[in-house]
This record gives C-alpha cells, sequence and structure tokens, in this order.
C-alpha cells in the first residue's frame, strides 16, 4: 500500500507529534508498505533549521529507515507568538500541496495535526488525487491555542474554528488520539462513526529499565539528589511555574537534597529561567534544554520521578500527553499534573501519584512521599512497566492504524506491524538529495 503522510514535525525534530508519526511510518515501512512523509525542514522549537539541512524552495528528500522524506520550505517561526506561527503553518500548506503535483498516487492520504492547516494540506492532496483521507488529530486547535491566551482575535478565532468544522467533515475517517478528543469533534461536528480512537504509545523493546547513568548524573550535579524530571515542551499550556514554586517550598523545608530537571525548550524557557535566577533557585532547578530523542531513555533511568503538567483547563483533560508513556515504559514513578484521562490510566496502572495542577504545595507531597518510601517507588514503577506493555504497546497500535488504512483504501491487509524489527536509537538516514 501507498501511504502519504503530511507532518509539520518529523526527527530530528525531538517533540511528541514528530515521534508518534515517525514510529509508525517507522513501522509501516518496515511492514513492506511504501510510505512517504512531507513535512518541514527541522527547525521547532526556535525557528532555526537544524545543522544538516536547508529551508530551500526545491525540496530536499531522504530516506529514513525505509521512509522517503520530502522537505517543503516554508516561513520559519518560532514556537512562539501567533501571527508568524500562523503564517508558518499557511506556507506549509501552500508547499506541501504544490509538491503534491511531483509525487506519486498515493492509495491514501493522512494528515495529523497539531495544527490543522497540515490537515488541510492533506483535504487538498485528497481531491487532487482523488484518494481517501485519514485525519490525524493530536490536538484540538484552535480552541487549545485560545486556551492558553495565545489567541484572542475573536473574529480569527472564529473564522478558524469553521475552518477546523469544515476539516472534520471533509475528512474519510479520523483518528484521535484519546476519548475526550473524540467526544471534543463529536461536538464541533457531526461524523457519526468516522472517528476512531488510536491512542499514544511506547516501543518497549526501545524503553528498557535501568540504572542511572553517572556520567549524566555528574554532568548535571545531580550526585545524591532526588531528581524529579519534566522532560518535554517548556510552553505557555505546561504551567512549570509550579516547579519554581515547589523547590522554593522544598529549600525552606531544608530538602537541598531534591533537584528539579527541565529537559526540553519552549515559549517560557527563558522567563522561568529568569525567575530561578532572581529566587536564587539554580542548584533546586536545572534546565539541561533540548537533548537528543536517543538521550531520553538515560535521562529517564537516571530520575527518581517524573513530573506531567499542565495548567488547570477543561480542554486540557481530554488530553494525553506521550510522556506518560515512556516514564511508564523506564520504570519511573509519575507525578500526574494532568486530569481527565491521562490522570485515570496513571491511576489504573498504579504507576504513580497524582496531584492538583498547579499546586506547588501538592506537588512538594507528592515528591516528598516518593523521595522518603523507596518500597513505594519501586512498586509504582514495576506496576507502570507491566501496565504500558500490556495496553499501549505501539507496534500494536500501529499495527491498528494500519489496519484502519487498509480499511479506508479498501485494500486487503498484508503482515501486521508487530514483526517488524524494534527501532533503532538513532535514525539511519541517506545522504540528502534535490529535487
Amino acid at each position: 500500500m501507498k501511504i502519504l503522510f503530511f507532518t509539520h514535525y518529523f526527527p530530528p525534530e525531538v517533540n511528541a507529534p514528530a515521534t508518534r508519526t515517525f514510529e509508525h511510518c517507522r513501522l509501516w515501512a518496515a511492514a513492506g508498505h511504501d510510505v512517504t512523509v512531507v513535512t518541514c525542514a527541522p527547525n521547532c522549537p526556535d525557528g532555526v533549521v537544524y545543522e544538516g539541512y536547508r529551508n530551500g524552495f526545491w525540496p530536499q528528500i531522504e530516506e529514513v529507515d525505509g521512509i522517503r522524506v520530502v522537505r517543503v520550505w516554508t516561513l520559519l517561526a518560532a514556537n512562539a507568538g501567533t501571527l508568524r506561527r500562523i503564517l508558518n503553518f499557511l506556507s506549509y500548506l501552500c508547499s506541501a500541496v504544490f509538491v503534491s503535483f511531483r509525487l506519486s498516487r498515493p492509495d491514501v492520504v493522512v494528515a495529523t495535526s497539531p495544527q490543522f492547516f497540515c490537515g488541510w494540506a492533506g483535504v487538498l492532496v485528497s481531491w487532487i488525487k482523488r484518494r481517501p483521507f485519514v485525519l490525524e488529530i493530536r490536538d484540538i486547535w484552535p480552541e487549545s491555542i485560545a486556551a492558553v491566551g495565545a489567541l484572542k482575535s475573536r473574529g480569527l478565532l472564529r473564522f478558524l474554528e469553521l475552518l477546523e468544522r469544515r476539516l472534520y467533515l471533509a475528512a474519510d475517517h479520523i483518528v484521535a488520539v484519546g476519548d475526550g478528543y473524540r467526544e471534543k469533534i463529536l461536538e464541533k461536528a457531526t461524523v457519526g462513526d468516522r472517528v476512531s480512537v488510536i491512542t499514544n504509545g511506547v516501543d518497549p523493546r526501545s524503553f528498557i529499565p535501568g540504572p542511572p547513568d553517572a556520567s549524566f548524573l555528574h554532568m548535571w550535579d545531580l550526585e545524591e539528589k532526588f531528581v524529579c524530571s519534566y522532560i518535554g515542551t517548556i510552553g505557555m499550556a505546561h504551567g512549570l511555574e509550579v516547579v519554581i514554586d515547589a523547590a522554593d517550598r522544598l529549600r525552606q523545608n531544608g530538602r537541598s537534597d531534591v533537584c528539579f530537571l527541565l529537559v526540553g525548550d519552549g515559549a517560557r524557557r527563558a522567563g522561568l529561567e529568569h525567575e530561578v535566577q532572581q529566587r536564587g533557585l539554580q542548584s533546586q532547578v536545572i534546565f539541561a534544554g533540548r537533548q537528543p530523542r536517543e538521550e531520553v531513555p538515560r535521562i529517564l533511568a537516571s530520575s527518581n520521578a517524573c513530573l506531567i503538567h499542565l495548567k488547570e483547563c477543561d480542554l486540557f483533560e481530554t488530553v494525553i500527553p506521550s510522556k506518560i508513556f515512556e516514564t511508564m515504559a523506564m520504570g519511573r514513578p509519575i507525578i500526574m499534573g494532568v486530569k481527565g484521562q491521562a490522570r485515570e490510566i496513571v491511576l489504573e496502572a498504579d504507576a504513580g501519584l497524582v496531584m492538583q495542577p498547579g499546586s506547588a504545595k501538592a506537588l512538594v507531597e507528592c515528591v516528598e512521599q516518593i523521595s522518603g518510601d523507596p518500597e513505594l517507588a519501586q512498586r509504582l514503577g514495576l506496576s507502570a512497566r507491566d501496565y504500558v506493555a500490556e495496553h499501549f504497546s505501539r507496534p500494536k497500535l500501529a499495527s491498528r492504524f494500519l489496519q484502519l488504512l487498509h480499511t479506508v483504501a479498501g485494500i486487503e491487509e498484508t503482515a501486521p506491524v508487530e514483526e517488524v524489527p524494534t527501532a533503532t536509537p538513532s535514525l539511519v538516514q541517506t545522504p540528502a538529495t534535490h529535487t
């Protein structure tokens, strides 16, 4: 089967959309399918093109783990602000549709959010190629950006919501990453049984529990400390001010042995770093910056607990952060600061403790409970690993997605993806070419 996949993000970018798309496409390609991904030159979150790539009007083509990757020109924008980012999204739509005229006709077109202009690229190309279209929804956009105050123009918001509804109606099938997303979609558009839920997950063979990495701990001066890590985007939606307040409380309580490690980048990082310096918390809150994807297992192994947090908001109760599955696979206790289905998963798995989002007091209590009870930490970690391997195995989820694509395309299914080899820690790619 020929699959044409549109995504704004793709490795070497390390955010959740890039990872999910890469893992699914890699597994489909390894199962013998012809997979082409149309994406941007890697530049997230700073809006600066990664070394070895270029943002040219002539597409850059490479092969990554059996996937043909076509990188198109976009108006670059950092992961902050509104107008320039929308222009960035629109430029991707135009470039992606334009390059599709030079691509062979697929059996099915797939496009993924979080920004739905990527979805509209999929709609237009499916019309041009006269092929069925599957829309993957990872974020209820633009509602999510309005929820954090990044979009304040009511007129623009109403226009984007109209486009959102039309997008849902244009899809032959919609894949949502959680039940909450599915309910939101059904509230906005009458799409009936054309919505399926395929959650995020993890390949347990790529995230194997192990001892802390001594060199990593030494690099960040974390020896002999209880390390509570946050790994992911440091953005407006994540409410990580709570970490600074919790660190201050712990210092006042005489807990100099606890350190919060923030791994990642985003719109709020600079502001949070400034506040940490102002409050003299540099030894309690450490910013490790953006790290390569292959470093994540080592970071998780070196953490005593992992924080997963979003601001308290009704919309965010529909979110299931993909990082929970990697943390569970590594057997690390979770401190869950997200309500809704994500919290239910952690509680059902007995994989961690829950906190009120935005409450520094609650975060401190969770840290002290886990750090003071090694048997509890061990039990949570073991339970987490067993649960995620049974319920959220990436190969099994990719196989379900592939079955759906076969059904939508009207093509008989072939080999299941569970039988393909595990992912390698780093990308294997051929030299880029231009066409």
